[in-house]
């Protein structure tokens, strides 16, 4: 039988005079209780050392006197928007002590809180036990991250690393547990398997005594457990503090400003630890020295089972059913590192939502990853032969059941395909891509016209979810074609026809309303269609052959046996078994609806 907890308010019953946050928020504020998030506080730890990042996380304008209501608020990025998580001050206490994240001082709450907040936007605290540094810092920030395998580690580690802190990028480090059993157990010299820690500060100091190595780096780290357990050099006890100068050493312990944190060699910090994560706040903060301006473009989609589910290379007969997404580079980069290979250099990184979310219902982390393809002229959905003649142009490293997994490349201009995947066919998901390039690209330019198109429809947009800036489902009936399509590409009555509303399948928060993302969604379906639908319409007469239509559902993705196609027929051909562009796009939300919310077996 599991410990019974209470949850008691902070004003009333564990403290006389409670403060939200006193003398600043800093690392020393975060101890870890009970719940086996260690990564969650390392990422918090690593907040606290660039204050306009932790105050837009932990709004500083609240306190337990001044206008004290009972609630504070904090904001996480999430899925390509900041959104606003309120909580009551009531925390999980057993004998009047905290059971969760506790400050080292017993009447500053800030950390339990914020803590209780980040539960909450995952569902529960059960959904924080286990995870990946990574997350919280994305979560934090909204930047992109990175991770080093210590055994691939590139020579420029420590340099990369130290851009990395003085850019303000968060950064953390673990050390695998091969066996589940392994598991926040020690090591022989005192670190912990499986344990998360933060990456403070790094340091070069010189040796009093003159050898063939005349400096030695230093990597300061904290275990979010409020101890370190360290027995190596360097150590507070060690040594080897008596090799540097009385002022150097003084300097770094003015640094130690708790027993949670220790010095260590750079060289034992590639050898004990197995992997290093970065968050960067800007795709450009590690590599050079150069200052750029990065554009974004941000999309959203799904694998549907039966639909676009259709898993990694290994599985061609549906790897081609993949979402795909356009990308035109075609400005190179100012000063590319080699002259002679023109290059555009692109971040891409791809991420599964809401998994940990629906963990108590069974989800996991699936398995994703990435290839780049090169395009020549095609604007159709790329088909199966394609991939068994062309070998991809790049693609992430590894297929991995992280949340993210994003790669930095360097292509030549060109017009690229995308296909983001699972690495097994038929999981069911959501994903967001993300695409950062040095240059304007086409996906950027696209998205402020839809944006500023959008905006006329709906009023004042945001970035979040807002009655303001949303369309109502129904008004889509309304909303004229020629805005964004091609107007050769409408029909007779020049909008887009009622059944477009009932594509609900793109409306996921149940309001009955579509904001930004959601609305790009549909619209970015339809305008898939559209070149699909033309492609058939050879004689340009606004209308398709049913005979044409089993192609086009193919082309589509979509996988009907015979009975569907005669529906199909009887119900969207007309007399001359004709089928209009209204009745194409009919036709295809009502498929879209089916796949999105049904397994159907054919």
């Amino acid at each position: 039988m599991g410990r019974l907890f209470f949850c008691f308010f902070v004003w009333q019953e564990i403290c006389d005079n409670p403060q939200f946050i006193i003398d600043g928020a800093s690392r020393t504020d975060i101890c870890q209780g009970e719940l086996g998030d260690c990564w969650l506080l390392a990422a918090i730890a690593c907040l606290t050392l660039n204050d306009k990042l932790l105050y837009r996380v932990i709004p500083s304008d609240q306190s337990f006197t001044e206008n004290y209501a009972g609630i504070f608020h904090f904001q996480f990025w999430r899925y390509g928007e900041w959104v606003d998580v309120v909580v009551d001050d009531r925390i999980p206490t057993s004998n009047n002590q905290l059971v969760f994240t506790k400050s080292f001082r017993k009447n500053e709450f800030w950390s339990a809180l914020l803590e209780k907040a980040y539960a909450k936007l995952h569902g529960s605290y059960e959904a924080l036990k286990g995870g990946n540094t990574l997350e919280a810092m994305e979560d934090f920030t909204g930047g992109v991250t990175e991770f080093f395998e210590m055994s691939e580690a590139p020579k420029e580690l420590y340099k990369i690393m130290k851009k990395a802190l003085e850019r303000g990028s968060l950064m953390g480090c673990s050390i695998d547990a091969l066996l589940p059993s392994h598991c926040e157990t020690e090591t022989a010299n005192g670190l912990v398997r499986g344990h998360a820690y933060s990456i403070t500060a790094l340091e070069e100091c010189d040796k009093l005594k003159v050898t063939k190595d005349t400096k030695i780096r230093l990597v300061q780290m904290r275990n979010p457990w409020g101890m370190v357990l360290w027995k190596g050099p360097w150590n507070a006890k060690s040594k080897e503090w008596s090799t540097i100068s009385s002022s150097d050493k003084a300097r770094l312990k003015k640094k130690t400003v708790e027993t949670s944190e220790t010095w260590i060699s750079f060289e034992d910090f590639k050898k004990n630890f197995t992997k290093l994560e970065i968050c960067n706040l800007t795709p450009d903060t590690l590599l050079d020295d150069r200052s750029h301006s990065w554009t974004v473009a941000v999309n959203e989609g799904r694998w549907v089972r039966g639909s676009s589910a259709g898993g990694c290379r290994n599985f061609p007969d549906t790897f081609w059913t993949n979402p795909q997404y356009r990308m035109r580079l075609y400005e190179e980069d100012d000063d590319p590192d080699d002259p002679e290979h023109v290059a555009c250099t692109v971040m891409v990184a791809l991420m599964q939502k809401g998994r940990r979310k629906d963990r108590s219902k069974g989800a996991k982390l699936y398995t994703i990853g990435f290839s780049i393809y090169e395009m020549i002229g095609s604007q159709q959905h790329l088909q199966k032969d394609f991939f068994l003649y062309n070998a991809s142009k790049a693609k992430c490293k590894s297929y991995i059941n992280l949340r993210e997994v994003s790669e930095r490349f360097c292509l030549p201009p060109g017009e690229y395909v995308i296909i983001p995947s699972t690495f097994d066919p038929h999981e069911e998901g959501e994903f967001i891509l993300r695409v950062f390039s040095e240059k304007n690209s086409t996906s950027d330019g696209e998205h402020k016209m839809f944006r500023a198109i959008y905006q006329q429809i709906a009023g004042e947009v945001s970035d979040g979810v807002t009655p303001e800036g949303a369309i109502r489902i129904g008004y889509t009936e309304g909303v004229y074609m020629h805005t964004l399509l091609p107007p050769a590409s409408t029909t007779s009555h020049g909008k887009i026809l009622p059944g477009v509303s009932s594509l609900t399948t793109s409306q996921t928060d149940g309001t009955g309303k579509l904001n930004l993302q959601e609305f790009k969604h549909l619209w970015s379906k339809i305008k898939a269609w559209q070149l699909i639908f033309k492609k058939y319409d050879k004689d340009k007469s606004s209308t398709i052959s049913s005979f044409e239509m089993r192609n086009a559902v193919n082309d589509a993705g979509f996988r009907l046996n015979n009975q569907l196609y005669d529906i199909i027929t009887m119900r969207y051909a007309d007399e001359h078994l004709n089928i209009d562009f209204d009745s194409f796009i009919c036709c295809f939300v009502r498929l879209e609806g089916m796949f999105s919310k049904y397994t159907l077996d054919f």
